[in-house]
């Protein structure tokens, strides 16, 4: 059944935001994140409201599946294109009216940067969606 592979999809996309978003934002990026963008808006972990972080990425995992499916997506390379094209265009769009509406970023390389960070991540989280959903099989 197409929901069943779907919610399957979304929730292996979920986790795969989750963790790639711990590794490269909460580990590989943090001091060029902290060093390049106005940390004075962000909680502190112990402050964090875990449910809000879940349903975000359930969010995104469930777009990305729905996306992979309605495109007829069928293999990697086609994933990545689909997940790549996608993230990169949500994170450009988002970290352009940060950069034009506020003072979050000091200059523009940080929204370089998250464009092309989450580019790589949406078309990781896009290879694992497709995986478990099968879509590669043939009939």
């Amino acid at each position: 059944m197409k929901t069943n592979k779907i919610l399957l999809g979304g929730i292996v996309a979920a986790v795969t935001f989750f963790f790639l978003g711990w590794l490269i934002y909460g580990m590989l990026l943090m001091d060029f994140m902290q060093s390049n963008s106005d940390q004075s808006m962000m909680k502190a972990e112990e402050d964090m409201v875990w449910w809000a972080m879940i349903v975000s990425n359930l969010a995104s995992g469930f777009l990305l599946a729905l996306l992979l499916y309605w495109t007829n997506t069928k293999s990697f390379a086609d994933a990545v294109k689909v997940g790549g094209t996608i993230g990169l265009l949500m994170a450009f769009a988002v970290d352009l009216s940060f950069y034009s509406m506020s003072n979050m970023f000091f200059n523009f390389t940080p929204v370089i940067v998250d464009t092309i960070i989450s580019a790589i991540m949406w078309s990781l989280a896009g290879i694992a969606a497709v995986w478990v959903m099968g879509l590669g099989k043939k009939a």
